[in-house]
């Protein structure tokens, strides 16, 4: 009798398969290419809620009056000829803008050239405001709390190089200008450019572009655009060109409260 049961236990171990055999206990097996991907993405996602997409960068420059002081170099530049003709045609504008908070002061030089703004030699302003006044310094003078004197402190570089109005998380972190930097994606679609009109017929196309966002500070640190466009009007002029565009946003020295004072000349 012992004989037998022992016999039977045996066959019954036999007959079962030991636990972790059985399809259902083993894992799902992981794709290389998978972990290739998600790997650097896990690693180099940006913190809630800048690992979602952004909308709040329709102007490249948004939220910056909230900070205490930066500073930023804002640059378009147009090579190409006017629609249809073999004339040509050349733009470029670049703004350089400070802000102290505290004070609630801007400090704006630009300069620009080129015969599509109607000039061949490059020409240069001065604007400042200083709390509820504006001043600005031209080849013509002083000017203080004009139209003009408040437009120019208060040129903002998303009126130059616009924004998107969606950016997605692209799986980058770098540090560029001494921030701690996230990289984001948006599609043709997606870009928001005022000093660009599109004419009949006319076409803008994305051949690359790039945008890097401070999760710390909730701003734009670089924005860097080159477009190929077609019959499309720049700066409101009359008469539409053909060409390229390059466009390029660095903000630096975030927290650095400038001092900022009435410009030599006023």
């Amino acid at each position: 009798m012992k004989r037998l049961i022992l016999l039977v236990l045996i066959m019954l171990a036999a007959c079962t398969t030991p636990r972790g055999l059985q399809p259902e206990d083993i894992p799902t097996r992981a794709s290389i290419n998978d972990l290739a991907t998600s790997i650097p993405l896990t690693q180099n996602a940006p913190p809630t809620p800048f690992n979602e997409t952004q909308t709040g960068f329709t102007s490249v420059d948004n939220g910056l009056t909230d900070l205490s002081g930066w500073r930023y170099v804002v640059q378009l530049n147009f090579t190409g000829v006017f629609a249809d003709t073999p004339r040509q045609a050349n733009a470029a504008a670049q703004a350089e803008v400070s802000f102290n908070q505290l004070g609630s002061a801007r400090h704006v030089i630009v300069t620009t050239s080129g015969a599509l703004i109607g000039q061949t030699d490059n020409t240069s302003y001065e604007a400042v405001r200083l709390g509820p006044d504006a001043f600005l310094v031209d080849s013509t003078g002083c000017k203080k709390n004009t139209d003009a004197s408040k437009t120019a402190a208060d040129l903002r570089a998303g009126q130059l190089v616009g924004g998107v109005s969606r950016a997605t998380p692209g799986g980058k972190r770098a540090t560029i200008n001494g921030q701690d930097v996230y990289f984001y994606t948006f599609s043709e679609g997606d870009l928001v450019l005022p000093s660009i009109r599109i004419g009949d017929n006319g076409q803008v196309n994305l051949t690359s572009g790039e945008m890097w966002i401070s999760p710390a500070h909730n701003a734009v640190v670089r924005f860097y655009l080159n477009l190929d466009v077609t019959n499309v009007v720049i700066f409101d002029k009359q008469l539409p060109v053909t060409g390229q565009v390059t466009m390029r946003y660095d903000l630096y020295d975030i927290g650095n409260s400038f001092n900022i004072t009435t410009p030599f000349g006023c």
